[in-house]
């Protein structure tokens, strides 16, 4: 299964100032989700983030995101989520431990993952699962750390994730 890059976000926020949770998001996600509906445990997940797509409410901080003392997207263009382990804690709910790499640092991050549902999109035909995941990451430990602590080192992410089915 890939991603649906037009209904898969990544959200995240931080605390700007100790005043206001400031949000922003991440699209046009790509990569493979390879489903063991039997075994969620063999399951395995692989996504590349372009994070010159980064998006908020602001035009100036969009750009200054992108910009070579956040995100630096001209020398590294993507970050990369590959799955490790995947644990199913319940009925629908599971971590998914993997290697993440950000801004050319790669570390071992958890997310906490939910099944939302899946069945076959009335609009397009074709077989889909959705999923939530939630999780924080210390944006430090990937060499981001523009205004620390007065943005928090934090940052909570909340993932949608739309997975279409190929062939």
């Amino acid at each position: 299964m890939s991603p649906e890059p037009s209904h898969t976000q990544v959200g995240f926020s931080v605390l700007h100032f100790g005043f206001t949770n400031y949000q922003g998001v991440f699209s046009d996600v790509s990569g493979t989700l390879d489903l063991n509906d039997k075994n969620p445990a063999k399951s395995h997940l692989s996504v590349s983030i372009p994070v010159g797509s980064v998006q908020t409410t602001s035009a100036k901080l969009t750009e200054e995101l992108k910009g070579d003392q956040w995100f630096n997207a001209a020398q590294y263009p993507n970050a990369t989520f590959e799955s490790i382990s995947v644990r199913r804690t319940g009925k629908a709910d599971a971590i998914v431990t993997g290697n993440l790499t950000l801004h050319g640092v790669t570390k071992p991050e958890t997310l906490k993952v939910h099944f939302i549902g899946a069945g076959v999109n009335a609009l397009d035909k074709k077989y889909t699962a959705g999923f939530e995941a939630t999780g924080t990451i210390k944006r430090s430990d990937f060499g981001v750390k523009m205004y620390v602590p007065y943005v928090s080192d934090a940052v909570q992410l909340r993932i949608a994730g739309a997975f279409e089915k190929q062939g």
